[in-house]
This record gives structure tokens, C-alpha cells and sequence, in this order.
């Protein structure tokens, strides 16, 4: 009889490239099922150059106060 105490437990972690290719998916389509008419104002790239800076100041920050027990 095999031993299952031996097994651990994984926990798993969302893919988050495949969240956001998903993401970005659904906000093609929806924009294309418009025939293009966005309900958006007007994009300017800066904002999406600025939210992306800020997101990974994030995410190093979280990484680096989170424990590492190897």
C-alpha cells in the first residue's frame, strides 16, 4: 500500500499572461462587435505607459516584503 502522507500539497497559481491575453481578448471583441465605436474618450498612450511603470513598482514592492521560506 503506497504511503499518501508522503505527498504535499501544491498550491497553484493563476497564469496571469494567460489572464491578461484573455483580457485583452474579451476587449477586442467587444470593440470589433461595435463596429469600432468605442465608449471610451479619447486614449492617450502615456496613461497606459504610466499605469504599466506603476504596476510593476507594485509588484516589486510585493515581492520584496514577502517571505521567502525555502
Amino acid at each position: 500500500m503506497a504511503d499518501d502522507t508522503d505527498k504535499t500539497t501544491e498550491r497553484k497559481r493563476p497564469d496571469l499572461l494567460t489572464l491578461f491575453a484573455g483580457l485583452a481578448a474579451l476587449v477586442m471583441s467587444a470593440y470589433v462587435l461595435t463596429d469600432g465605436q468605442t465608449w471610451l474618450p479619447s486614449f492617450d498612450p502615456r496613461w497606459l505607459l504610466a499605469s504599466g511603470a506603476v504596476l510593476v513598482g507594485l509588484l516589486l514592492l510585493g515581492s520584496s516584503l514577502r517571505r521567502h521560506n525555502r
